[in-house]
């Protein structure tokens, strides 16, 4: 018989957050740095194949970084240690963070380097003094903005971690949602429609009752961190963007134990459900190929 988890914490409170990390002045900054909007992507969704190049190199020192914050996920750690620890990486690899000072809605920039969103947490969580706990679960999503001969990209991933001993409830969500990515990425196919993504993944999680977050999508990314191009994780005819070869976007379903209606914390950022109940995310920035999607965020 497998060990009984820990009774469930109650909900996340807001904790101290310390003060922006620096980045090393000969870095290249992102044009949104500093400034108070970012400038409207109006480039192609097709990329060509030498900016297709960088944003390969930009995905996968994503997912290296990654890889580092993950070895360092454990009960005791603060997220702000995470987002030390991912930040390090990624500076002493010459890229920048991509969410470090994105511009949020009334002057409110982005004060970290990732985001950690911890339980009933969709998205957007801003690390903070909270040590993790035995039987938590926690998201942490992380990009890299890398210049290559003159030109910046960005690369985006994410994955949702167990902490110690996790309930059955919670495990599950999190390993369907990772076959739920697994299986929108297999649907990626010249000639489909970018609705087809949504389509798979919401039959999934239906299968098991759970909620799938409408509000939060899967974005077109390499040369801007957004372009225009937008993912939904639901089934949505409307978007019936043709996918073509040469694409670049995310997909990051974020699945829900109970509702899809969510609170918005007093720091601007933080995503909570509303019901208290978990989620789970997992997230990769694809190419569309002759033939289907290349992962570009493995390490």
């Amino acid at each position: 018989m497998p060990p009984t988890a820990p009774a469930r914490g109650v909900a996340l409170l807001p904790h101290s957050v310390s003060p922006r990390r620096s980045v090393p002045a000969g870095i290249v900054r992102p044009e949104y740095v500093d400034r108070p909007a970012i400038t409207p992507y109006d480039g192609p969704d097709v990329q060509p194949p030498e900016l297709i190049e960088r944003i390969r190199v930009a995905s996968r020192l994503a997912a290296r970084a990654l890889d580092a914050v993950e070895a360092a996920i454990a009960p005791g750690v603060t997220t702000d240690e995470l987002d030390r620890v991912g930040h390090d990486f990624l500076v002493e690899n010459d890229a920048y963070p991509s969410t470090l000072t994105y511009p949020g809605s009334g002057n409110n920039p982005y004060p970290k380097s990732l985001c950690s969103s911890v339980n009933e947490v969709i998205c957007h969580g801003v690390p903070d003094s909270r040590p993790l706990e035995d039987g938590d679960i926690v998201n942490i999503d992380i990009t890299a903005y890398l210049t290559i001969d003159g030109v910046g990209v960005h690369g985006d991933t994410n994955k949702t971690y167990l902490v110690g001993n996790v309930a059955e409830e919670d495990r599950l969500l999190v390993e369907r949602t990772r076959e739920a990515l697994a299986r929108a990425i297999r649907a990626v196919k010249p000639g489909r429609r970018i609705n087809v993504i949504g389509r798979v993944i919401e039959a999934y999680a239906k299968r098991f009752g759970y909620g799938v977050v409408r509000d939060f999508t899967g974005h077109g990314v390499g040369p801007a961190f957004h372009t225009g191009l937008i993912i939904p994780h639901y089934d949505e005819p409307r978007f019936d963007t043709v996918i073509r070869p040469g694409m670049t976007f995310t997909i990051e379903p974020m699945l829900t134990l109970g509702t899809i209606e969510w609170d918005l914390w007093g720091d601007g950022w933080t995503v909570s459900t509303k019901d208290k109940r978990r989620t789970a995310q997992f997230e990769h920035t694809l190419l569309v190929t002759d033939v289907g999607a290349e992962v570009l965020t493995l390490s």
